[in-house]
């Protein structure tokens, strides 16, 4: 006899653990299975699976006990306004990057077109929020790993999104030599190489080219500073996001590559999250 939505339910929330979410969990997954809503789950709770439903959702959620993240297992992730494809080659967004893009947009309230680089684009969640936001801006993603920009190019695909160009390359290799932007802005790996958490959570199935940055997580931050005022126009900004830690080190950092008009951001957590300087 086929399984009910309800009994596969109750019997995988047991299976989940080690998870803090086994209900939302479990539910992600039989939606995805399913091609269904959530709501859909609490509708029709005596609806029943077929065998190949059934199989699929537990290959699913045994990989989701060994820690695997949702993003990765259903293949996307929301962020900002945008339903974004990711794969293990790419990041997974997280809503705390979502102050790098409300940053962004106040520095430009106005409606003059601007070019804006985003280095490391992974998934291409910035520069495609970014660009859907300002059509009339012009946004050059670059990122080393080719899997990554196929990931991108294919979300600036699906959500019509013209207005970025995408460019394989280690941060500024990328771009044309006289490419000058109004504002960079970059996501990029921060965590040094012998943090406890690279063992924990969902961060163990993440590209570790995206994450780790030498031993003090700050390699990537000072080789995007160091160039920077090459590709920025007079008065342009760089936008960083860095760890909840490394504000005052951060800053201290932009002071010494005379960098001015420094503030910075808090996320929803109250973390200090987003730093911004002027050339």
């Amino acid at each position: 006899m086929n399984q009910t939505i309800h009994n596969t339910l109750q019997q995988t929330i047991a299976l989940l653990t080690s998870s803090d979410s086994a209900r939302l969990d479990a539910e992600l997954l039989l939606a995805h299975v399913l091609q269904q809503s959530r709501e859909y789950l609490h509708t029709w709770p005596e609806q029943q699976l077929s065998p190949a439903q059934t199989e699929e959702f537990n290959t699913l959620i045994y990989k989701r006990r060994d820690g695997w993240p949702i993003a990765y297992l259903v293949g996307h992730q929301a962020f900002w306004t945008l339903d974004l494809l990711v794969t293990p080659a790419t990041l997974i967004p997280r809503p705390e990057t979502e102050l790098l893009i409300e940053t962004a947009l106040s520095l430009f309230p106005d409606e003059q077109p601007r070019t804006v680089i985003d280095l490391g684009t992974g998934s291409g969640a910035i520069a495609l929020a970014i660009a859907k936001e300002r059509p009339h801006w012009h946004v050059h993603a670059t990122d080393a790993s080719i899997d990554a920009l196929a990931v991108a190019r294919e979300n600036a695909r699906r959500h019509q999104i013209h207005n970025v160009t995408f460019r394989q390359g280690s941060w500024y290799a990328a771009l044309p030599a006289e490419l000058r932007a109004d504002l960079i802005v970059s996501n990029p790996p921060y965590i040094c190489v012998n943090d406890p958490h690279l063992s924990q959570g969902d961060v163990r199935f993440e590209p570790v080219s995206a994450l780790i940055a030498g031993t003090d997580g700050l390699d990537s931050i000072r080789d995007i500073l160091i160039k920077a005022p090459q590709h920025l126009d007079a008065a342009g900004w760089v936008l960083l996001e860095h760890g909840y830690d490394q504000a005052e080190t951060v800053h201290t950092l932009l002071v010494s590559h005379h960098f001015h008009q420094i503030s910075q951001h808090t996320d929803l957590a109250g973390h200090t999250r987003v730093t911004q300087g002027q050339v």
